[in-house]
């Protein structure tokens, strides 16, 4: 295992300070805020630990209230809104500075059979044929505002191994392609058999790129590049079958619309082997800087 994600499983694995209450670090980030898929893996992990073991996460829906403080502990308080026979739902809010910053609803259910239908894998080229950030990132510092920027993502993404398939927005600004972006991703190292915690780590990736196929579909290089100011607004992801975020996964996104300063990405989430794992949409923030 990497040290990066022994890093991120330990920010994952929170500290109970009373019943259904948990507390939660941060890691740098890139930018001065909590990154937003780190709290939602954490509000996530919250949730979880108060649901019974028999039950795996199967929805969440999310909303980014306020920016995270990076040097500030976040307080998770989860509300047990429903036991039922076959689902459990879960709503938890996290706190800092006596203020809420997230909140989020997640169902959990009990395995069952039922009727089995999935939308077909598109193509994409094995993630082994594709360059890694490390051997990509360096080739386009010059597109940077800031030239700290290479390291500050290599060190930010160390703990995942992700992989584009096509040109990332910040290397291709100023030429609009089609709202969609693919990238493979695995978890830099083996994890353990636990189900939450590989719903956790997508959970915990798929706020990395989603609205990237937004920034495409306009020749935008994203905040990296000085050309977009965003944030996340909201998520909601559905986690249709098992699946390990050891093993590669294969993101593939798109964006059906932007307006009013907001972009929309949705997503869905292969495995290696073709099965649909889960389903993704967000909705952030997207402006143009003036001036």
């Amino acid at each position: 295992m990497s040290t990066a994600l022994d890093d991120l499983l330990d920010l994952l694995d929170l500290e109970q300070i009373e019943q259904d209450i948990f507390r939660g670090r941060s890691r740098s980030a890139l930018v001065p805020r909590v990154f937003g898929g780190q709290v939602a893996a954490q509000a996530l992990v919250a949730a979880g630990r108060t649901v019974p073991e028999d039950r795996t996460a199967h929805s969440l829906h999310a909303y980014f209230l306020r920016m995270g403080d990076p040097g500030a502990p976040i307080v998770y308080t989860v509300d047990r809104i429903r036991d039922g026979r076959s689902f459990t739902t879960r709503r938890v809010v996290a706190v800092q500075h006596g203020q809420p910053i997230f909140h989020l609803s997640a169902s959990f259910q009990t395995y069952e059979e039922g009727l089995e239908h999935q939308a077909a894998m598109p193509s994409a080229p094995a993630p082994e044929t594709l360059p890694t950030a490390a051997e990509i990132l360096p080739s386009h510092a010059r597109h940077f505002v800031d030239p700290g920027t290479v390291e500050r993502l290599l060190e930010a993404r160390a703990a995942v191994d992700l992989r584009y398939v096509d040109a990332p927005p910040y290397a291709s600004a100023g030429q609009p392609r089609e709202p969609r972006s693919q990238v493979w991703f695995r978890a830099n190292g083996k994890l353990a058999d636990d189900p939450l915690l590989h719903v956790c780590l997508a959970t915990y990736v798929s706020d990395m790129t989603l609205l990237d196929s937004v920034l495409l579909a306009h020749g935008r290089g994203g905040w990296a590049v000085g050309d977009v100011v965003g944030a996340s607004l909201d998520h909601a992801m559905w986690f249709h079958r098992p699946f390990r975020a050891d093993e590669w996964l294969l993101y593939d996104q798109e964006s059906p619309s932007a307006s009013g300063g907001r972009g929309l990405g949705q997503a869905r989430i292969y495995t290696q082997d073709g099965r649909l794992a889960v389903s993704v949409i967000q909705e952030g923030v997207v402006r143009v800087p003036h001036g």
